[in-house]
């Protein structure tokens, strides 16, 4: 395949606020029937990645607009939107572009460490619908290295570095005396468990109450941490005693509305979703605070400064990565050539032009291969095309 044949498109909070990058997120079920639309296009490796952050679709195809008009088919966001905000990177761009995305380092929170999580969740479902192959294998196995390495070479991933923490800052900061309010977490998948964490360690309490649409998970962490949990059933009762709820759901609407808390006490709300699953106009009321994702990546970061003063050692770090994975994709777009090369070698005894001169060479296989080896490292240094069937002969019957 040509590297120019790789291509990701994606909206993400450098040119779109959460209202609207919410009308581009992608569910479980959008992304299986996206897949399945993608197959029945041809498409044979592609993975979305959806986060609070952005939603970007990375694939192989022809052509950038076959990817982008699948996403859209699936968002509930209008393709107009989508393009007039969109960023599409083709090629060694993508590649790179993939790479920072791994880091963190186009997060909107310097260093967010927890979208390497999300991009393996995103890796994984598509890898299990059978859309991930050798070329996006490697890739991800590269940036996962590459990222591992920048977490511990590196102080980018120091302070503050993902949503979840922010939310715990931004408590610390709206809150007195957290060890004593009433909490309330709705849901307790990746993200809602790290923040039940962060609660647990950052505020010292745990006076937490854990609830999941699917009651079975809220049980399992709540017995796992030792916190209170509910039922889906009794969420409204459980928002309205307590003094903090903090809303890390995969809802495709708000689960907690205006309406709901109009004789409400007061409340600090955190709404982690994309979309959002706090209704906005929540926060106009005077008893209410209400902070989302982008009002979470504004918050002032004392480590700000010191992580950005790591990028460079990050950027260099990536480098070196590229290169490895530019490597082995140089040296698999040859095995094809090299596989032909190999069998003309053990062809030539049958043809009839050098059957006379074939009675003072042996077809040896070891010879043949030592030919081969000899192709592929001149191929590798010199990333040219040329006569490789003639030199490959040449060198053969050189050597015999």
């Amino acid at each position: 395949m040509d590297i120019n044949q790789f291509f990701v498109a994606g909206i993400n909070y450098r040119k779109s606020d959460a209202g609207i990058r919410g009308n581009f997120a992608i569910n479980a079920e959008q992304y299986a029937s996206l897949l399945q639309k993608a197959g029945d296009a041809g498409l044979t490796e592609l993975f979305v990645l959806s986060t609070c952050n952005r939603t970007e679709i990375y694939g192989l195809s022809s052509d950038v607009n076959i990817l982008v008009a699948l996403l859209c088919e699936e968002a509930t966001g209008d393709a107009k939107t989508f393009r007039e905000l969109c960023y599409t990177k083709q090629g060694n761009e993508a590649v790179e572009h993939i790479f920072s995305v791994g880091a963190g380092l186009d997060s909107q929170i310097l260093g967010d460490y927890e979208i390497v999580g999300q991009m393996k969740q995103a890796i994984k479902f598509s890898k299990e619908k059978g859309f991930v192959g050798a070329f996006m294998e490697r890739l991800f196995n590269t940036v996962l290295q590459s990222s591992k390495a920048i977490k511990n070479e590196t102080a980018l991933s120091g302070g503050t570095i993902s949503v979840s923490f922010a939310a715990i800052q931004f408590l610390k900061e709206q809150v007195i005396d957290t060890n004593n309010k009433k909490i309330v977490l709705l849901g307790t998948g990746k993200i809602g468990r790290n923040t039940c964490k962060n609660l647990i360690d950052y505020l010292d309490t745990k006076n937490i109450t854990l609830i999941n649409r699917t009651d079975e998970k809220a049980v399992e962490l709540a017995n796992e941490l030792g916190l209170h949990h509910a039922t889906y059933a009794d969420m409204q009762q459980e928002v309205d005693a307590a003094d903090i709820v903090i809303v890390a759901t995969n809802a495709d609407k708000a689960v907690i509305t205006r309406n709901s808390l109009l004789q409400s006490g007061p409340k600090v709300l955190v709404d982690l979703s994309i979309p959002n699953n706090i209704e906005p106009a929540a926060g106009l009321l005077n008893h209410i605070t209400l902070v989302n994702v982008d009002g979470l990546a504004k918050i002032n970061d004392k480590t700000l400064q010191k992580r950005q003063a790591e990028v460079p050692k990050a950027l260099a770090i990536i480098h070196t990565h590229i290169l490895e994975f530019r490597e082995w994709f140089i040296l698999r777009s040859h095995v094809p050539i090299l596989k032909a090369v190999k069998q003309k070698l053990h062809d030539m005894h049958s043809c009839s032009l050098f059957s006379a001169y074939a009675q003072t060479i042996s077809i040896d296989h070891a010879a043949i291969q030592k030919v081969v080896n000899t192709v592929a490292v001149k191929m590798r240094g010199q990333h040219q095309p040329g006569c490789y069937y003639i030199e490959a002969i040449n060198d053969f019957m050189i050597s015999n």
